[in-house]
């Protein structure tokens, strides 16, 4: 996604770079606003992440193909969020711009 222009900002606790950019350890210490929340976690880790997005102001969350966490998206739609569940970005994207 980062070659089709989007900016991407990592977020992993486990890493300090990725790609060449400064990886976060969790959403709030992004020092920007951050509009949508990619979920690369396993189903049951992705209410945590889609929590820490409601709580910093995302604008939206994409869980990836196979990230299920019903609960988690209710949780986000009534929070205002847009939500996309079990897609993938990069083959959304390369289906709505051919």
């Amino acid at each position: 996604m980062r070659r089709q222009g989007y900016r991407v900002i990592p977020v992993n606790p486990n890493e300090t770079e990725v790609f060449g950019e400064k990886a976060y350890p969790d959403l709030a210490a992004v020092p920007e606003q951050i509009d949508l929340v990619d979920v690369f976690r396993r189903s049951d880790e992705a209410g945590k992440a889609v929590d820490e997005a409601i709580a910093v102001g995302a604008k939206a969350v994409w869980l990836q193909e196979g990230v299920i966490d019903r609960d988690a998206a209710q949780r986000a739609l009534d929070a205002g969020l847009l939500v996309v569940m079990d897609r993938c970005w990069l083959k959304e994207h390369i289906r709505n711009n051919r």
